[in-house]
């Protein structure tokens, strides 16, 4: 994993694992929630196939959460490897609020086409 970088782009809504190359490894797709409160919601995780078994998802995925803490917002993770990640490191990723997730799951329902 030390040849490997993480990469937020926000714009397109992406956090990239880039490898020494630039060739992008792997990526949580996610958008950003306004209300009920700021949030970030990770909706797919994805790790090419050459790459998996590296701990990349596991890398994002705590990068994702530890973005979040610096920013002060919440994490309402639609992703299932992100929810399991987050089951699994309850120190590092907080829980977030059925409101919030209700929330995060009709913004998604009413973008249809964004994921």
């Amino acid at each position: 994993m030390s040849d490997i970088e993480i990469r937020d782009d926000r714009a397109a809504g992406r956090l990239e694992a880039v490898a020494g190359g630039g060739e992008a490894v792997g990526r949580i797709e996610y958008f950003v929630l306004e209300a009920p409160e700021h949030a970030i919601v990770p909706v797919h995780t994805v790790v090419e196939p050459a790459h998996e078994g590296k701990g990349i998802a596991g890398s994002l995925a705590r990068e994702l959460y530890a973005t979040a803490a610096r920013e002060g917002v919440a994490v309402a993770p639609l992703c299932p490897y992100v929810v399991k990640w987050a089951e699994r490191h309850p120190d590092q990723a907080p829980a977030a609020s059925p409101e919030l997730l209700r929330a995060a799951k009709a913004w998604l329902a009413a973008h249809p086409g964004r994921f």
